[in-house]
């Protein structure tokens, strides 16, 4: 399922068009942990790492744990945001997922892999795309 939602009121797109590409990949996770807040979800942790590799967020809906992969760009030329999450990409995120659980010996629970896209052009207003059940 895709929702689009309107950006945050207090996103200040005019930050974005001067800065690197990281900077612009925070401010779009900023953004994204926001736009899920007000859905209702719950942050467990977020930028989690081990040596195989990074989840960007994990959250709860109080019934399952929903792991986040976002993805800014400054525009479209390189293709759309939720493009840039292959099957390769989804696959490592899968197995990342099993690793926190394990690490925090959590017992078997329902997941669900979404991703937001964000489109934050130079001077003007973020696009979010949340695609829940992504992959």
């Amino acid at each position: 399922m895709t929702t689009t939602a309107p950006p945050a009121t207090n996103a200040r797109s005019a930050d974005v068009g001067t800065h690197r590409p990281h900077a612009l990949g925070r401010r779009g996770e900023d953004l994204a942990v926001r736009y899920l807040q007000q859905t209702g979800l719950v942050v467990l942790d977020r930028n989690w790492r081990c040596r195989d590799g990074e989840l960007d967020l994990i959250l709860t809906d109080g019934a399952r744990l929903v792991v986040c992969e976002v993805k800014t760009r400054a525009g479209t030329g390189f293709g759309l945001p939720a493009e840039a999450v292959d099957e390769a990409k989804a696959k490592r995120i899968r197995r990342l997922t099993h690793t926190w659980l394990s690490q925090y010996r959590i017992p078997w629970c329902e997941l669900r892999f979404d991703i937001i896209a964000i489109v934050w052009p130079p001077g003007g207003q973020p696009r979010i795309q949340h695609l829940k059940d992504a992959f």
